[in-house]
């Protein structure tokens, strides 16, 4: 099944054709059970402190979460929230919404580095939108990912088979780095870290 989206909406880049930048957008991708909350929650904690580094938090339509760095927000509110710009990127996935709000770009725009948790669907429109985007792939061996989905158990997660096996055809979503987070998540976390300070 393939992961459903909707059109990206983004910030458009400076003088309405170069990319953004100077600082870097690190995207953090991969699929349901891979572990990507924990190892950035891990790498959030590592880079407390420092002003160069920016984890961002997503609006989403769905009830929070303690695991995840979201914002939750209505349907309604979120469509207005398009419809006023106030997104740099946006996407739909399992029946919900999420969006990374648009003052990233000024993140960006200052240097700085900024790491965010995205569908696959937008990486194309990231490339395009931003000077210096890294993709990282967070995965795990489809047992793994099933085990965790299963214990987890989250109804907003929609169906289990459908989740495990969401894919995305697209050149353009091809990672620039993989992490295969299986084992302890303190090893993974310095794989994510040594992207972030381009180690």
């Amino acid at each position: 099944m393939t992961e459903s989206s909707a059109t990206p909406g983004q910030r458009p880049a400076a003088g309405g054709s170069d990319p953004i930048g100077p600082g870097r957008l690190i995207l953090i991708v991969g699929p349901s059970g891979a572990g990507k909350d924990t190892l950035i929650a891990l790498a959030q904690q590592a880079c407390a402190g420092d002003p160069g580094v920016v984890f961002v938090r997503r609006v989403v339509t769905r009830e929070a979460s303690a695991f995840e760095n979201n914002d939750s927000v209505t349907p309604e509110a979120f469509r207005q929230a398009v419809a006023r710009g106030e997104f740099a990127l946006h996407w739909e996935a399992h029946g919900h919404y999420y969006g990374l709000p648009k003052a990233i770009d000024d993140e960006i725009c200052a240097g700085r580095v900024v790491v965010a948790n995205v569908s696959r669907m937008v990486i194309a429109a990231a490339r395009q939108a931003y000077a210096d985007v890294v993709v990282v792939s967070v995965t795990a061996p489809p047992e793994v990912l099933a085990e965790r989905l299963a214990g987890r158990a989250r109804a907003s997660d929609g169906h289990l088979d459908e989740r495990l096996h969401r894919t995305v055809d697209a050149i353009d979503a091809a990672p620039d780095v993989t992490i295969v987070n299986v084992g302890p998540a303190v090893d993974h976390t310095r794989e994510l870290l040594a992207v972030i300070n381009r180690a």
